[in-house]
């Protein structure tokens, strides 16, 4: 059978820009083995499939595959899938839908901005916790191709989150050290392991663009994945290094992190954090999605 799929740019407004997501549509009677194989033909960091929910009260059900293998959670499917099933549905207004993944159901808030792009807001369904104390800094400069001195500013250290998906979050003196850093295979095992999905999310306060946050970058050639033009699952994760190391007051606090400009591709997410107490109480990620492309698979 013919079905079908949508590529969208997400963490942008614009094409050619953000990170570019598949969307199968009709995904029923796929196995786990051919959505894996669908993945890997897409080769792009993620591919979503589309089915029914298990709630009917729900909008969809969605499993999410990189290249390599599947997971239970991840920023910019949930971005770009909403953007698009809000199009499906029709209608110029914001509307709320929950879609279901293996991390539990995700609200998403969704305004259309035309008819091929809008944007979606979701609330984290699981707030960040550490998942690892400090790294050894040498071992993951040595495995990022850069100096010891270079990792860590201000109150952040090298340690594992998760909100889902774990990430170790490496924060880098400078921009220019974000620009420079390259995986370096030999040394990537030792430096950040091999159980889990090993992923790196390496961040600086020095931005691109006046006024943003934090600027980043994400390497997980584990997934299939040599760099990531926008990850909202690190950014998820991130918010907990944020609202432990960042110096926030208690209130509500919307910061953009921009990613993907050292590949031609500038994606800004929005990370909305509630504090109370000196704690992470609330978390939600957003952005833009723009439809790229429509088609069939014929399988």
């Amino acid at each position: 059978m013919a079905r079908r799929f949508v590529t969208l740019d997400v963490f942008t407004a614009e094409r050619f820009a953000g990170n570019p997501l598949a969307v199968v549509l009709d995904a029923d009677g796929l196995d786990t083995a051919a959505m894996q194989a669908i993945a890997k033909e897409f080769a792009l960091s993620e591919t979503v499939f589309v089915l029914p929910p298990d709630d009917p009260a729900h909008r969809a059900r969605l499993r999410i595959f990189t290249p390599a293998r599947e997971l239970p959670f991840a920023g910019h499917p949930t971005v770009g899938t909403a953007v698009l099933l809000g199009r499906l549905d029709g209608g110029p207004a914001p509307r709320e839908i929950v879609v279901e993944e293996a991390v539990g159901p995700v609200r998403c808030a969704v305004t259309p901005r035309d008819a091929d792009g809008g944007t979606a807001r979701f609330d984290l369904p699981r707030l960040p916790e550490p998942v690892a104390a400090a790294r050894d800094a040498t071992m993951l400069a040595a495995a990022l191709g850069l100096a010891a001195r270079e990792i860590g500013f201000g109150r952040f250290v090298a340690e594992d989150w998760s909100a889902g998906v774990t990430f170790t979050l490496v924060p880098l003196a400078s921009r220019d050290a974000v620009a420079r850093a390259t995986p370096d295979m030999r040394r990537w095992v030792a430096a950040f392991g091999s159980d889990g999905h090993p992923a790196a999310f390496v961040f600086s306060r020095e931005t691109t663009v006046r006024g943003h946050a934090f600027h980043a970058r994400m390497f997980a050639p584990s997934l299939g994945i040599a760099e990531d033009p926008a990850t909202g699952s690190a950014v998820a994760a991130f918010a907990g290094a944020v609202a432990r190391h960042g110096g926030l007051p208690d209130g509500t606090h919307t910061l953009v992190i921009e990613q993907g400009f050292e590949m031609g591709r500038p994606s800004l997410i929005s990370l909305s954090l509630g504090l109370r107490g000196g704690a992470l109480a609330t978390a939600a990620i957003g952005g833009d999605a723009v439809v790229m492309s429509e088609g069939r698979l014929l399988v």
